[in-house]
């Protein structure tokens, strides 16, 4: 693939051997939320250096620990291979910024599985298809990812100021050049819906602080159907679960968050 056939996702998470050890990327705020470069894009680019690093096609797991939020531009992503196996590899993988890291993960590499399930107790929830899911959170910052990502939210799950219910979002997600989702594109979805909690009226911008991240799948073409939960909210902290499943209705990813209770934006 060539820089001018690539999507938008591949170019922004694109990634540059520099040496044994060390990537180049540069990172867009095209990808961010509210000035700040989202998580599970983010994730993707770590995850891309940690399968070229190890030689393994897919990623399987992923336990991110976010550090400081980076800035667009020019950074380094640093790989140490802990483990080099034929069915399985271990990688850590952690995002460098102004001499600082700014997101430290442990990836674990391997093949993802092409077989039916032996078992699926997750089933993909009932959700109004993705021409009646058009409404979009409100809040008081730009999402910048949207421009890139075509996110459409449940109606019964849209948080709006003012109203409040359980802390579940549903919803869809593609790309809005038409580029098919790829398994790195879940490292994405598991993050890409609004925080939770903003469906207690709690509103603002919910830093995560670490994310772990189950791959199942390659996602058939199509949309992503995604489906966030918290279970529970108290000190200023919650948590998040995310289930991600394909167009043919197969889960493909698993996630669950720390994040902070919302506070409002300063920008």
């Amino acid at each position: 693939m060539t820089a001018d056939t690539a999507s938008a996702f591949d170019r922004a998470t694109s990634v540059r051997r520099r040496d044994e050890t060390t990537y180049d990327i540069e990172l867009d705020l095209g990808w961010a939320i509210g000035g700040r470069p989202n998580g599970g894009y983010l994730m993707a680019m770590l995850a891309r250096a940690g399968v070229d690093a190890t030689g393994q096609p897919h990623p399987l797991a992923l336990g991110a620990h976010f550090l400081r939020p980076p800035d667009g531009g020019a950074a380094e992503i640093r790989v140490d291979v802990v483990k080099r196996g034929r069915t399985v590899s271990n990688v850590r993988t952690t995002l460098w910024q102004h001499d600082k890291p700014c997101l430290d993960m442990l990836l674990t590499t391997g093949r993802l599985p092409a077989d039916d399930p032996l078992h699926a107790g997750a089933p993909m929830p009932v959700l109004p298809p993705p021409d009646e899911c058009r409404a979009r959170a409100e809040t008081d910052f730009r999402v910048e990812l949207l421009d890139h990502v075509d996110v459409r939210l449940d109606p019964d799950t849209v948080p709006f100021h003012g109203q409040t219910g359980d802390p579940v979002i549903r919803g869809w997600m593609a790309f809005h050049d038409g580029a098919p989702v790829d398994v790195l594109a879940l490292t994405l979805a598991v993050d890409i819906a609004p925080p939770t909690v903003f469906r207690l009226g709690l509103m603002g911008w919910a830093p995560t602080v670490e994310l772990s991240c189950l791959l199942r799948g390659v996602p058939a073409a199509g949309w992503l159907a995604f489906e966030a939960k918290a279970t529970l909210v108290t000190g200023g902290w919650f948590d998040e679960e995310a289930t991600v499943w394909d167009s043919a209705g197969q889960l493909v990813a698993q996630s669950r968050q720390l994040a902070l209770v919302g506070r409002p934006s300063s920008t």
